[in-house]
């Protein structure tokens, strides 16, 4: 098998070069585009139609998704959570050993609560040890380490230990299942049911590459301190020495992760994902034909949406929101703007046209509280949503006294 990697842009640079000529683009359009949508108000009858959503970014790209031998998968930028390309996304599959993102998902939630440890020795049961399938060779009382069973679940794909953490931390493999799918239906996983924290074959164990697209950039942003584990190319327990599945990790040295699976109604199933300078691209793809083929056909999806799509971030700390009146305040004006910075990805060579547009309440009228919503941001492109986000004040303002409250309602009856 011949894996090969295209050589990734200049990075750092290329991001500033980007974010400059983006905040240009914007600072020049955000007039405009603010006046064009300001106040809310009732839509006549006659107004033009409001921008559609884009449900994929290569609806707006030159360069269309490349052939996937597989039969679902989707790419996504993870730092901004915007979807590339799909196909097939949100049809059911078996995640197969995929499931085990899930697993270490919850046992990571009780490192963070401190309900388990790293070093804390777990019990083997009789249930964990003949769980069939991959394993990591645990035996019944042989000490095992919290630690030391992540490496197996995650390295080694071990069911023996995906079930000994499970009883570690849900008493049973079935509760364990149980908190798994509270997860999944916090996390927006709506296609998703989980009845085992192995992946071992149950016509009612089932998701879709979308659910673990979610599931996997969770991960990544909810517990970076443990995402190590992804990129150990080996393990060595109980004198056994297991490579990691994912040939990526081997492949191109971008690559950090994350998770392979196979069952015979599966297929052959990996989520990866790679981080080449400040962006991070995430693919899962299910029901390929073999190893080889999960792995290039995943290097080709990465290759596309690093190479095709660029990431900018807008109204950070020195980019300035919209100034606008307030009534019966302490001041006149207030500032509006997101919650927070945001990323936003674009095909490459459009950032420059990224606009701003803004429905916000009107009159605003103190008090108004700092994070207070008044409105909604939406970021189009070629007349499509890209994303739509909060409009929300971004400083306190406090009620004006009795005169200076009469002195405004006095100048609002003649506006």
């Amino acid at each position: 098998m011949k894996l090969t990697r295209s050589s990734s842009p200049s990075v750092a640079f290329s991001r500033r070069v980007l974010a400059s000529a983006v905040l240009s683009a914007m600072l020049a359009s955000t007039p405009l585009a603010w006046a064009q949508q300001e106040p809310a108000a009732p839509v006549p009858a006659a107004a033009p139609a409001a921008p559609a959503a884009v449900s994929q970014l290569a609806e707006l790209s030159s360069v269309p998704a490349p052939t996937i031998a597989a039969r679902a998968w989707i790419t996504l930028d993870a730092t901004s959570g915007q979807v590339l390309a799909s196909s097939n996304p949100d049809m059911q599959i078996e995640p197969a050993s995929l499931t085990k993102i899930m697993t270490a998902y919850v046992v990571f939630n009780a490192l963070k609560e401190k309900r388990i440890t790293l070093d804390q020795q777990v019990t083997v049961s009789e249930n964990a040890w003949r769980t069939g399938g991959s394993r990591m060779f645990i035996e019944p009382r042989k000490p095992v380490t919290v630690d030391e069973l992540i490496q197996g679940v995650i390295v080694q794909s071990g069911n023996d230990a995906s079930v000994a953490l499970a009883e570690a931390v849900g008493g049973t493999e079935a509760s364990f299942a149980t908190l798994m799918n509270q997860e999944a239906q916090r996390l927006g996983m709506t296609q998703t049911n989980f009845l085992n924290s192995t992946g071992l074959p149950d016509p009612q164990h089932v998701t879709t590459v979308a659910d673990l697209a979610k599931l996997a950039v969770a991960l990544i942003n909810d517990h970076p301190e443990e995402f190590h584990y992804y990129k150990q190319k080996e393990f060595t327990y109980n004198k056994i020495t297991q490579p990691n599945r994912n040939r990526l990790l081997w492949a191109d040295p971008s690559v950090d992760g994350m998770k392979t699976g196979h069952t015979d109604a599966a297929g052959y199933c990996l989520v990866s994902t790679a981080m080449r300078g400040d962006r991070r691209i995430l693919t899962v793809l299910a029901g390929a034909d073999s190893e080889a083929s999960r792995a290039e056909e995943s290097l080709k999806l990465l290759n596309w949406s690093f190479q095709n799509f660029d990431s900018v971030k807008l109204y950070g700390e020195n980019q300035p929101g919209l100034d606008v009146r307030v009534w019966e305040g302490t001041v006149e004006t207030v500032k509006l703007g997101p919650a927070q910075p945001i990323w936003v990805t674009v095909p490459r060579g459009k950032s420059g046209e990224i606009k701003p547009m803004a429905q916000r309440t009107d009159p605003l009228i103190a008090p108004l509280t700092k994070g207070q919503q008044v409105g909604t941001l939406q970021l189009t492109l070629d007349n499509k949503v890209l994303r739509t986000e909060p409009l929300v004040v971004q400083e306190a303002v406090e009620r004006a006294g009795f005169f200076g409250r009469m002195i405004d309602w006095a100048k609002r009856q003649f506006e």
